[in-house]
């Protein structure tokens, strides 16, 4: 599968998860700048994201693609929420997108997760 990039320039939330560095942000679908599009990436040059798919399983016992978007979600809206992590305002940002999915109700005020690889 070919990765779709996009480039951007909006908070970035970057936090620990199990050996890996994740990369929080928010994107909208549309002008109204909802934040609907929930980004997850994986910093790591080696990375195409679904080590985060991976622990979603492995770690959060997640069968189904639907349940592993959640857990994965819930791991970034927590870490934004942890004054702990890193927050970095208005951050220029390059995503290699592996996987969209689309979520059947909204959660953590998302209707879509996208994963892949970030470089800050």
């Amino acid at each position: 599968m070919s990765l779709n990039e996009l480039t951007a320039t909006s908070r970035v939330t970057v936090f620990p998860l199990e050996g890996l560095t994740v990369a929080y942000t928010t994107q909208s679908s549309d002008k109204r700048g909802l934040g609907d599009i929930g980004l997850v990436s994986v910093i790591d040059e080696q990375s195409d994201g679904d080590e985060l798919w991976h622990l979603a399983r492995d770690l959060g016992g997640r069968t189904n693609g639907r349940d592993q978007a959640r857990w994965i979600l819930t791991q970034a809206s927590r870490a934004r929420m942890v004054a702990t992590y890193k927050n970095l305002p208005d951050t220029t940002w390059t995503a290699y997108i592996r996987r969209r999915f689309e979520l059947d109700a909204l959660f953590t005020n998302h209707d879509v997760l996208v994963t892949g690889r970030m470089a800050l």
